[in-house]
C-alpha cells in the first residue's frame, strides 16, 4: 500500500514538474540599455509588479543589454537598437515584439495581444 501511495506522489510530482517546464517555455525579453527613460519609466510603472500578474507567470522577463555581450541561447533572434524593445519567445523561436514603452495601460494590452500568440497558452490568457 505505501509503495502504491509513493508512486502516485512521484508521478503527481513528475506531472507537476512538467506543467511547469511548460509555462517556462516562453519569456518576455526586454532588451535595454543605460540611460534608457523610456526603460525607466517600465521599471517604475510595470516591473515591480509584473513576475506577480497573470502575464508574468506565462511568460517571465528577462533583460538583456544591447550594449553588452549577446547571450548565446537568443543568436537567432535579431537584437534591437530600439529600447526598449519587447520579444516574445517561445521555446527559442520570437513570436512577436513590441517596439518601445507606450505606457502602463496600453503595455498591458499590447502584451495581452503577444501572448495569443503563443499556440499552447492562448486559451490561458482569454479566462
Amino acid at each position: 500500500m505505501l509503495k502504491a501511495a509513493f508512486r502516485v506522489l512521484i508521478l503527481a510530482t513528475l506531472a507537476a514538474l512538467a506543467v511547469a517546464a511548460e509555462a517556462r517555455a516562453a519569456e518576455l525579453v526586454m532588451m535595454e540599455q543605460p540611460s534608457c527613460p523610456w526603460c525607466a519609466r517600465f521599471d517604475a510603472e510595470i516591473a515591480p509588479a509584473y513576475a506577480n500578474t497573470p502575464e508574468g507567470q506565462i511568460a517571465p522577463l528577462r533583460r538583456v543589454n544591447i550594449i553588452g555581450t549577446w547571450p548565446a541561447d537568443l543568436q537567432g533572434i535579431a537584437p534591437s537598437h530600439f529600447t526598449p524593445t519587447f520579444v516574445l519567445i517561445d521555446n527559442g523561436t520570437e513570436m512577436t515584439r513590441m517596439r518601445g514603452y507606450p505606457g502602463d495601460q496600453f503595455f498591458w494590452f499590447l502584451l495581452d495581444e503577444m501572448l495569443k500568440k503563443l499556440p499552447a497558452r492562448a486559451a490561458r490568457i482569454s479566462n
